[in-house]
C-alpha cells in the first residue's frame, strides 16, 4: 500500500477534495479516487473527508492507496489475435466461438482468461487488477473489442460510448433481399417476458436503441449489410433486423430454423474507431471477414 501526502497552499486552495487528487496521476480517474474517499483512504488534517470537500491553505491531505485485489480469474496463455496495445489500451481480434467473460458454466477459455495472460501491465480498475472490457461482443459474433489497462483509459473509453463517439460498424448477412439501399431502425429493446434469456423491442422496462445499415450486396434470398451502432444494447443488431423482417443468418436464437451452414450468426464486428484516452489522437482498426464467413459469401455468389 502506497501513500502520498499533499501540503495545501495558496496555488491550490479551494478546489474540491476528489479533483486535486485525480490531478496527481494521470493513470486515476475521479471516480476511482471518490471510491477511495467514501472507504476511507484518504484524510484532511488526519480526519476522513467528502469528495466535495473544498481544502483549503494549511490542511495536509494523506492518501493511502489501496493495493488492486487479484481477480479470481485463471489466467491462460492463448494465441490472441491483438491489433494494438499500448500501456493505456488494447484492441484485439475475438474469434467467433469465445466468451467475453467468465460467468458460471464458462469459467476458462474466455477472453479474459487470455488477457490477465498476456498483460503484464494492469494497474487496477475500480481496485481490481482486471482488464476494463468496455464493451462486449456475443460468444458467436466474432471481431473488434476495445480493452482499458486502468482506470483512467476505463473512464475515458466508457465516456465515449456513452457521448455515441465511438465508430463500430459490423457486417452481417441476413435473410431477405433489403430493396431499400439504408435504413435506420430505431426501437427500444428488453428483456422477452416470455423468455428471460432473449431481448426483444419492446416499451416495457427497455431501453433506446439504434442501428443504422446499408446494403453491400444482394443475392438471390439474402442481403449483406453493413450496421453502425449507435447504442450498444444486449443483442441489438440481431433484435433489430428480426423485428424488420430479415433475421441474420445462422442466428440461432433470433434467426430462421433452416438457414445455411454456419456455425452462429453471420454477424462481424469489422470497423473500431475511438480516441486514444491519453492522447486524444483518433485510432481506427479494421478486421478482415472470418473465412467461414466468406465462404458463405462465396456459396451465395455461385447461386446467385
Amino acid at each position: 500500500m502506497n501513500s502520498i501526502e499533499i501540503k495545501i497552499d495558496d496555488s491550490n486552495k479551494f478546489e474540491r477534495l476528489d479533483k486535486l487528487l485525480a490531478a496527481e496521476n494521470s493513470d486515476w480517474s475521479r471516480s476511482q479516487v471518490q471510491i477511495w474517499i467514501k472507504e476511507g483512504h484518504v484524510k484532511v488534517n488526519e480526519a476522513e473527508s467528502r469528495s466535495n470537500y473544498k481544502v483549503q491553505p494549511g490542511d495536509t491531505v494523506t492518501l493511502l492507496i489501496p493495493d488492486p485485489e487479484p481477480l479470481d480469474v485463471m489466467p491462460e496463455e492463448m494465441n490472441l489475435d491483438i491489433y494494438y496495445e499500448d500501456g493505456d489500451v488494447l484492441v484485439v481480434n475475438k474469434p467467433k466461438g469465445m466468451v467475453v467473460h467468465p460467468a458460471p458454466g464458462h469459467l476458462s477459455g474466455t477472453l479474459v482468461n487470455g488477457l490477465m495472460a498476456h498483460c503484464k501491465d494492469l494497474s487496477g480498475i475500480n481496485g481490481v487488477m482486471r482488464p476494463g472490457i468496455v464493451h462486449r461482443i456475443d460468444k458467436d459474433t466474432s471481431g473488434l473489442l476495445m480493452v482499458a489497462k486502468n482506470d483512467k483509459a476505463h473512464e475515458s473509453l466508457v465516456n465515449q460510448l456513452v457521448e455515441k463517439s465511438v465508430t463500430r460498424r459490423y457486417q452481417a448477412i441476413v435473410h431477405g433481399v433489403i430493396q431499400h439501399d439504408k435504413g435506420t431502425v430505431d426501437a427500444p429493446i428488453g428483456r422477452d417476458k416470455q423468455d428471460r434469456q432473449s431481448m426483444t423491442v419492446t416499451n416495457e422496462h427497455s431501453k433506446d436503441a439504434v442501428t443504422h445499415f446499408h446494403v453491400l450486396e444482394r443475392f438471390e434470398g439474402n442481403t449483406l449489410i453493413e450496421c453502425q451502432l449507435e447504442t450498444g444494447r444486449t443483442h441489438q443488431i440481431r433484435v433489430h433486423m428480426k423485428y424488420i423482417g430479415f433475421p441474420i443468418v445462422g442466428d440461432p436464437k433470433y434467426g430462421l430454423k433452416k438457414t445455411m451452414k454456419i456455425n452462429g450468426q453471420a454477424l462481424h464486428a469489422g470497423v473500431l474507431g475511438f480516441k486514444h484516452p491519453r492522447t486524444g489522437e483518433y485510432l481506427e482498426f479494421k478486421a478482415p471477414l472470418p473465412a467461414e464467413f466468406e465462404e458463405v459469401i462465396s456459396e451465395l455468389k455461385n447461386n446467385h
